[in-house]
């Protein structure tokens, strides 16, 4: 089944939906998946090791790849820039290795709330990689959202472990590689620039995992299953959203990973949602929306910034 019929079968209650409603219905999806992610990472049985998770995470999504695009695989693999996407995936593995370790260490409330400072990291970049004029009100609006992390962060704090300062490790990492897909865009479709990350991913996550590998058994499959397919129908229903509603229909909602994160954390590990936690996420999330929005007004010739950076976990 390709990933179009997948789509069609997961709204088709509201195909008959306006554009914005299906988009706003699919984002809401997204953000519940993702944050179902983070419990099944918690979830696995026994001690197996956040890196041999994050291997099958990723073995799982390129086996899927290989099966909608069957017919014509080869061909999405064709590309002239090997290099780069050698370097956005060794990126991306770094990243994804440190945030499944810390998914198992932090609160799933500040788990999501960091998440959201990959745009931030990335808007910084971009004055330096892509030399885009730093103006001044995207200059306060990022340091507005930094304050944000600094509050969840609180160093010194009696609680404070290294999980939500990997977290933020990551979300800088994952920063660099959205800079790089941008530059890949330009000549890359977006199944080529997902094949080569899973392709590169794999193998290299595959080696950090043999450091602490044990066979898994049936009931931990099982959860690593879930762990891919609640990835990736997060990511596609995510990337949907924004191709059949407007940016400014459906990016508020991407806020509910929080909200779901917190409720299931409470609910699930009797995490007590951190007031200092919600104000930075909540500053952090305004700081993100109103970049992203702002950008959304003045669209390139190539594509609306947003759509292909809105992603900010694995």
């Amino acid at each position: 089944m390709s990933p179009s019929k997948a789509l069609t079968l997961l709204h088709g209650t509201i195909a008959g939906a306006s554009g914005n409603l299906r988009g706003m219905s699919l984002m809401v999806l997204s953000t519940g998946c993702m944050a179902a992610m983070y419990v099944c990472i918690r979830m696995v049985p026994g001690d197996l090791h956040p890196f041999e998770v994050a291997f099958f995470r990723n073995l799982i999504a390129w086996l899927l790849l290989w099966v909608w695009y069957r017919n014509g695989i080869l061909h999405h693999y064709r590309t002239t820039q090997l290099r780069l996407h050698f370097v956005r995936g060794s990126l991306n593995v770094v990243a994804m290795l440190m945030f499944f370790h810390a998914v198992l260490i932090t609160p799933l409330a500040n788990v999501a709330a960091l998440g959201f400072t990959a745009p931030l990291f990335a808007s910084l970049l971009a004055f330096v990689w892509l030399r885009e004029r730093p103006a001044w009100h995207r200059v306060a609006v990022i340091l507005f959202g930094f304050v944000g992390a600094v509050i969840i962060l609180r160093p010194g704090a009696p609680a404070a472990n290294e999980g939500p300062l990997l977290l933020l490790i990551s979300s800088a990492i994952w920063a660099v590689t959205m800079i790089v897909i941008k530059v890949l865009a330009r000549t890359e479709s977006s199944v080529t620039i997902a094949l080569y990350m899973v392709s590169f991913m794999t193998p290299m996550s595959f080696l950090a995992a043999l450091l602490f590998w044990q066979w898994p058994d049936m009931e931990q499959l099982a959860w690593l299953a879930l762990i891919a397919a609640f990835g990736t129908v997060g990511q596609i229903s995510l990337a949907q959203s924004f191709r059949v509603a407007e940016v400014t229909a459906v990016l508020p909602l991407d806020f509910l990973k929080l909200v779901w994160s917190a409720l299931l954390g409470y609910f699930l590990f009797a995490e007590i949602p951190d007031v200092w936690a919600a104000l930075g996420g909540v500053i952090i999330f305004a700081s993100t929306t109103f970049l992203a929005l702002r950008e959304y007004r003045r669209p390139s010739p190539r594509q609306r910034p947003g759509q292909s950076e809105a992603a900010t976990t694995p």
